[in-house]
């Protein structure tokens, strides 16, 4: 076992052991929500928590359908190194700021670590619950960049590891196109001579269009590390983020001064300044993990995509430490005891194809749910939108029913031969998704699909002396029920 290993397990622990004791009088539950960019984890938080407080409409949610939640109401985050997750800026976003919601509109996508502690009042079942805390869970939500779990690899590989197997990844299509300008530069560069801040600069910067290339829509690719480098936040343009992969020798040494030698250097940085302390300090200690993932836009942009997203949830579920928890786990190595896959954005398809949007991305990660089971951790897999956009109706087409969704398109959406303003409402035949999944992933489905990104619905404003009305969505209680149902003893 490494030092840095045992340093980190030790650091686990005390956090652990610190987590544990609290939790004896005053029950928490970790729940860690990420995905990769734009699956929709800032409008999951929002609309869980706002469903939990305005009493929701929540069948699948026993704790709620039983009538044995209270109450429920937001309180001062625990860690007080996180910044807080902006719920009621969210919020106000979606609703839009006026009782008309016209300036209402989806969310910046998540570039930070975040938190938010839901506390709720429940009547208990239990000895322990009855006696001790008297029904009260404090549902901690930590909110982060899927991204960022796609670096946790990078703390069992060196540098010249990473940088053979992104060189070889990009060879293959459609990353070889979009390589060009990167590697082209690559070539010119002699990693053993001395170190030329300016070539860096170069590198990383060519390196970073690469990875933000690889992220449009057209092309949907996922597996993207180092996370960081397309979210910098207040680290653009240091020196964290300025490397790049360099073409180098089987088991070649970096010699002292060189552009290897800096570039390692600051690989290693990387590692340890950036991605250590997020595995340590947050992802370690997390009860239960949401996995939101957009396989809509994948399934759009073709089997080349829906198989690098593949790779990249395969990555994501290997860097969870899961099992089933036992009272030494939960002092000293606690796992994550359920994971829960969520293919988002149900509501631009008829409920008809919920189930086979499931079916598909069940197949996508089989591998690692496989794995996943092995170790005793509880797993699913669901199709839910936490605020639905949409409505359905049947339309009649040259004596056809055509199963549709109706809503407001968003403003540059294209259907056919028309342009919306995002202010028109359009019915939509989005197409169905196949019975068998298989056939999903084989890119016969890009011309026969036809999904249009909607606008937030409209929420019509509380009436005096009434509660808020609840945001709309798709089994989301289906999720809460997964996630937090057994807690509620």
């Amino acid at each position: 076992m490494k030092l840095s290993d045992l340093t980190d397990g030790t650091r686990i622990a005390f956090g652990n052991v610190g987590d544990f004791a609290s939790d004896l009088v005053s029950p928490s539950l970790r729940l860690g929500v990420t995905g990769l960019s734009r699956a929709g984890k800032t409008v999951f938080i929002t609309s869980l928590v706002h469903n939990l407080i305005h009493n929701g409409r929540l069948p699948l949610f026993t704790p709620h359908a039983r009538g044995r939640i209270k109450r429920a109401y937001l309180e001062p985050q625990p860690d007080d190194d996180l910044p807080r997750f902006a719920y009621e800026q969210h919020l106000k976003t979606l609703t839009g700021s006026d009782k008309t919601g016209s300036d209402r509109q989806w969310p910046q996508s998540t570039r930070r670590l975040s938190q938010l502690r839901v506390t709720v009042e429940y009547t208990p079942q239990g000895f322990f619950a009855r006696n001790i805390h008297g029904g009260k869970l404090h549902i901690d939500i930590i909110d982060y960049p899927g991204e960022w779990l796609l670096d946790l690899p990078l703390l069992n590989q060196s540098y010249e590891q990473w940088s053979t197997a992104t060189l070889a990844t990009s060879t293959k299509a459609p990353r070889d196109k979009l390589a060009k300008n990167w590697r082209s530069f690559t070539q010119t560069l002699k990693p053993a001579e001395p170190a030329d801040e300016a070539d860096a600069v170069k590198a990383a910067s060519l390196f970073t269009d690469y990875l933000a290339s690889c992220r449009d829509d057209e092309f949907a690719l996922s597996s993207l590390p180092p996370g960081r480098f397309l979210m910098p936040g207040d680290l653009e343009g240091s020196p964290l983020l300025t490397f790049a992969p360099l073409k180098l020798e089987a088991a070649s040494k970096a010699p002292s001064g060189s552009l290897h030698a800096m570039m390692q250097r600051r690989y290693e940085a990387y590692v340890d300044h950036i991605v250590r302390p997020f595995y340590v300090n947050h992802f370690a200690r997390l009860d239960r993990q949401i996995v939101l993932v957009d396989a809509m836009t994948a399934l759009n942009a073709g089997p080349q995509a829906i198989g690098d997203l593949k790779t990249a949830l395969s990555d994501i579920l290997a860097s969870f430490r899961q099992g089933e928890n036992s009272i030494l786990s939960s002092i000293f190595a606690k796992r994550i005891d359920k994971v829960l896959f969520a293919a988002t954005k149900a509501d631009m398809l008829h409920h008809h194809s919920h189930d086979r949007l499931e079916n598909i991305l069940s197949l996508i990660i089989e591998d690692a749910a496989n794995r996943a089971q092995t170790t005793g951790a509880g797993f699913d897999v669901s199709a839910i939108a936490a605020l639905r956009a949409t409505r359905e109706t049947t339309l009649e087409h040259k004596g056809e029913s055509l199963a549709c969704i109706t809503g407001i398109p968003a403003s540059g959406e294209i259907i056919g031969t028309d342009k919306f303003d995002g202010t028109a409402q359009a019915a939509i035949f989005p197409g169905d998704l196949p019975q068998d999944p298989a056939a999903a992933l084989n890119g016969s489905l890009q011309d026969t699909l036809h999904f249009v990104r909607f606008r937030p619905p409209v929420i019509k404003a509380a009436k005096p002396l009434q509660p808020a009305p609840a945001l709309p969505h798709i089994r989301l209680d289906r999720a809460m029920q997964f996630l937090l149902g057994d807690h509620f003893q």
